[in-house]
């Protein structure tokens, strides 16, 4: 009888094509989307169905046009061709599939560029509610429809923007401990920002209460309903000084969320955020949560030395000039 063949699949942890390119040292790849398997597709069926109708009581109403802007498929793992045709005319955003960790500076490069790095693999079954990592449900579903949203897209870009503020203030410090010290402040404060924003942010409902904006949230069918309705979690204005001292925990849901007026707020204070930076007040935040990866502050230093290098050139330069 001949065979029937199967797609090797690309589950998180179990994905041959991406384990290959990450080998490779290839960071940028294709969807490939022969590869998913059933047990893929029923794996977004399954997520998406059950968590569609907290989308509709929790969610704010941004996302919920996003998801109808992108035709977000309920029946299958969207195509990100198909998520970049309709995204791109909208906010000039652009989903980019990766084989997976992004260094923190490069990553904040491609927001600036409007490119999110999007992970193409997705959750086993038996892992439906908690991952430690992302997977194209968390990307696609939870990240990308607030990109069709206008103010939040340029408000990604401007934390872009604060990634190379914070490169550009430092490749003055000549001591090479003294800069690292510096940097290792700077990205935790940042993290913490876009922890505490981007990834499990609550905005004032339209008719009062609270709403979900962050990814975190809204690609978690538990933590969605726990974040709005659960007396356990403290929920508070915004407060930038509170939130980039604030220790952000990853592993349980979070017993600490602050809320934002609207996304033209939420942009403006990442210009705050920029202008703290300048002002030194990002160098020394209080210690803790989340540790700095090492890959991370690299990825940092390696753009301060590019910059050292333009710098360089552009004074032989100069001193070229006036001989």
């Amino acid at each position: 009888m001949p065979q029937t063949l199967t797609a090797p699949g690309l589950t998180t942890g179990d994905a041959p094509f991406v384990e290959e390119a990450r080998s490779r040292g290839d960071l940028y790849i294709t969807q490939a989307y022969e590869l998913y398997s059933e047990k893929n597709q029923e794996a977004w069926r399954l997520l998406y169905q059950r968590i569609r109708p907290r989308w509709e009581r929790y969610a704010n109403p941004q996302f919920l046009a996003g998801i109808e802007a992108l035709h977000l498929p309920s029946g299958r793992i969207p195509r990100l061709s198909e998520i970049n045709r309709r995204l791109q005319p909208l906010t000039g955003f652009q989903t980019r599939p990766v084989s997976g960790y992004v260094p923190g500076f490069l990553f904040f490069d491609c927001l600036r560029r409007r490119e999110f790095p999007t992970t193409i693999t997705i959750r086993p079954a038996d892992k439906m509610d908690y991952l430690p990592e992302p997977d194209i449900f968390h990307d696609v579903a939870g990240h990308v429809p607030m990109h069709t949203q206008k103010a939040f897209a340029d408000t990604l870009v401007r934390f872009g923007d604060c990634a190379h503020t914070a490169v550009e203030m430092t490749a003055g410090v000549r001591d090479p401990a003294e800069r690292a010290r510096q940097l290792t402040s700077i990205v935790k404060a940042m993290s913490r920002f876009f922890w505490f924003t981007v990834e499990f942010g609550l905005m004032r409902a339209p008719r009062g209460g609270v709403c979900a904006y962050g990814s975190g949230r809204l690609s978690s069918f538990g933590e969605l309903r726990h974040a709005i309705e659960s007396d356990e979690v403290q929920r508070h204005p915004l407060q930038m000084e509170w939130v980039i001292n604030q220790g952000a925990e990853i592993d349980h849901y979070q017993p600490l969320l602050f809320v934002v007026d609207s996304f033209d707020h939420l942009f403006d204070l990442v210009d705050r955020l920029e202008r703290l930076m300048r002002q030194g007040k990002l160098s020394n935040v209080a210690p803790g949560l989340p540790e700095i990866n090492p890959n991370d502050l690299r990825s940092f230093l390696d753009a301060g030395q590019s910059v050292d290098a333009d710098q360089g050139r552009h004074q032989s330069s100069h001193a070229g000039q006036s001989l």
